[in-house]
């Protein structure tokens, strides 16, 4: 009776162990921070193909995450989607000559944005709260690019 008690103890600890083991790889994977709120700064670009993009992905300069995606919608008269990015406060020093173009991680990895920032001229502004970012350049579709190979080299038999 005594020993079926003690393993079941030591079950259930390694149990418990393996679920918060669990818990803390899908926050990592996740890339989840404190709960507490961090001050961030809004700004929009607006793109004529967004690809595979999602909320929550990473904004980078240079390959350091400076703020995420918050919200993705399309405009009513364009019908372009409108990436909304929540970028870090302490990275306000963007200004309005800055370009954002959305790139791949990998092959066939995730969507992230990549912000370049501009250069700065004597009476240059800094990209301020709700700003958008004019300079865009949209999502490189693998799906498009292999039509654009099939459809060159096709092309290119048939002239023959």
């Amino acid at each position: 009776m005594q020993q079926t008690r003690k393993i079941e103890l030591w079950v259930g600890s390694f149990v418990i162990a393996g679920i918060c083991a669990i818990l803390v790889m899908i926050f990592q994977v996740a890339d989840v921070k404190g709960l507490g709120s961090n001050d961030t700064y809004t700004l929009k670009a607006e793109f004529d193909n967004i690809g595979s993009l999602k909320v929550r992905s990473p904004v980078k300069v240079g390959g350091v995450v400076i703020g995420r995606v918050t919200n993705i919608a399309l405009d009513s008269e364009s019908l372009l989607p409108v990436v909304s990015m929540a970028i870090n406060s302490t990275y306000n020093q963007f200004p309005e000559t800055s370009s954002v173009k959305i790139l791949t991680s990998g092959l066939i990895g995730e969507q992230y944005i990549g912000l370049t920032p501009g250069f700065v001229f004597d009476d240059e502004q800094m990209l301020v709260e709700g700003d958008y970012i004019e300079d865009t350049k949209s999502a490189l579709v693998l799906e498009d690019l292999i039509g654009q190979v099939l459809y060159s080299v096709g092309g290119d038999s048939e002239s023959e």
